[in-house]
């Protein structure tokens, strides 16, 4: 059997583009728990940690999101995991049902948060919007402006 290699966090910095203290800080909030330790008590990550951290990193710098959303959307990333693991080992269509109750509400909160978080966004995108419009507006009439202020034939 092949063991899988294990990387230190200056490796896994480099291969994801995050700095170590960055790494170490979601570590500290609960986003993220390291493979293993070293015999020196070195922070050691596999590829489901590098995966981790790609996700986080995904969701703070494309998605915007503050490191509180992550840990929520992290939550629920477990908790689906585990649910699924539950409902494997169960065959109660009562415990089923209740597992995916459960799953149910706990989306449904998720989804109620980031949605708002959504519509915070769409309300800063129409007013840059607006903005962007009545620059163009007076741009234009600046234009109009110019273009009669200089006599047809002058040098200015």
């Amino acid at each position: 059997m092949i063991s899988e290699r294990l990387l230190r966090i200056q490796e896994v910095a480099g291969e994801t583009g995050l700095t170590p203290r960055s790494i170490r800080y979601y570590e500290e909030r609960g986003l993220l728990r390291p493979a293993a330790r070293s015999e020196g008590a070195y922070r050691l990550y596999d590829a489901s940690d590098l995966e981790q951290l790609r996700f986080i990193k995904g969701l703070r710098d494309d998605a915007g999101l503050s490191i509180a959303d992550i840990g929520e959307i992290v939550e629920d990333e477990e908790s689906r995991r585990r649910a699924r693991a539950a409902l494997e080992v169960t065959d109660d269509p009562a415990e089923r049902r209740r597992i995916l109750l459960e799953r149910l509400a706990s989306i449904e909160g998720l989804h109620e948060r980031l949605n708002a978080k959504l519509a915070r966004l769409q309300a800063m995108f129409d007013d840059v919007e607006v903005r962007k419009r009545r620059l163009h507006d007076l741009l234009a009439a600046s234009d109009q402006e110019l273009a009669a202020s200089i006599e047809p034939g002058s040098d200015r």
